[in-house]
């Protein structure tokens, strides 16, 4: 009998679902939203629903089940699947792990979202099963996922690798997660957008204060078309965010000394162009002994990295499988 594993990636706009089978190929994918109304309250329901509907669809016997894992945003107590907080859900001491198992009967594992999404690259996408491995998601925020020596970097809470909340600017601009200055400021697509705007105060003659006043709106893939064009200040803004990622990836790469660090999330998608400007800074801030053994990637996987890490997660708690 073939073992199977469902992947659950929890969003704030939806919760993307897979069945993978023990090679972490996707049988099924589907997603249904995130009903974030009363604190979240029903979630574990409609995926409860959702999955045994599927799998009476598919004609898949609950037997063939090994495991249930997921990547859930917010802080998360590993071992139990309590989540403290999600803020864009609603979560607030909610016991995820324990409603999944009650209503699944089957072994339930559970990490934060950006580290199931780096062991999914490290699985199956761009990492290449690689043992010591930094991946950055960048979008509305800036995630961060580490593997040293095979493993996931958890920490005592959770919250080991959590590289969006590194101060890089003393004193900037106030984050979600009440201090000041992180990366996550600087470098997420709100970071982006935010700087365009600080430009555009700062010179409301210039091409990106016009561009922004005919199209009353800005977003971050306008700036990177903007930079691509020519526009000097939104190189600026590039060249600014690659440099502070840079900084950051070389210092992180001074504590894990990784052969790969993978770009992944919403902002990547500029592609090339803004891996190249993150890899040069980083080669300049880096010691060479960590930079000369070390490849920049994009990540590979896009939104299934989450249920594909997820997979992964059952297999590693289950049968001790790492890289």
């Amino acid at each position: 009998m073939t073992e199977m594993m469902i992947g659950l990636d929890i969003g704030g706009t939806t919760v993307k679902i897979g069945i993978l089978n023990g090679s972490g190929s996707i049988i099924e994918k589907w997603e249904i939203p995130t009903n974030t109304a009363n604190k979240g309250i029903s979630i574990v329901d409609d995926i409860s629903n959702s999955v045994t509907s599927k799998l009476a669809s598919l004609k898949i016997d609950k037997k063939t089940l090994i495991g249930i894992g997921v990547g859930a945003p917010g802080f998360i107590d590993i071992p139990t699947g309590f989540v403290y907080e999600a803020i864009n859900i609603g979560w607030k001491n909610f016991d995820l792990g324990g409603l999944l198992k009650e209503r699944f009967h089957l072994p339930v594992f559970i990490n934060n979202d950006a580290n199931v999404a780096v062991l999914g690259e490290n699985w199956k996408g761009a990492g290449n099963q690689s043992r010591n491995l930094i991946a950055v998601t960048l979008g509305t925020g800036v995630g961060g996922g580490i593997i040293a020596n095979g493993k996931i970097l958890d920490g005592v809470n959770g919250t080991a690798g959590e590289i969006g909340h590194i101060t890089v600017e003393p004193g900037g601009y106030r984050c979600n997660c009440g201090l000041r200055g992180c990366l996550e400021t600087i470098a997420s697509a709100t970071g982006i957008v935010r700087q365009a705007m600080d430009k555009i105060a700062e010179y409301p003659k210039s091409d990106l204060a016009e561009f922004y006043k005919e199209e009353e709106s800005l977003t971050t893939k306008d700036v990177f078309e903007l930079a691509g064009k020519g526009d000097h200040l939104c190189e600026q803004i590039l060249n600014r965010t690659a440099d502070v990622l840079g900084s950051v990836i070389a210092n992180t790469g001074l504590i894990i000394n990784p052969s790969m660090v993978l770009i992944g999330g919403g902002v990547s998608k500029a592609g090339k162009p803004l891996l190249d400007l993150i890899n040069k800074a980083f080669v300049n801030y880096a010691l060479p002994r960590v930079s000369d053994v070390c490849e920049m990637k994009i990540a590979e996987l896009g939104n299934d990295a989450g249920i594909i890490g997820a997979a992964f997660l059952v297999k590693q708690k289950l049968q001790g499988i790492e890289f």
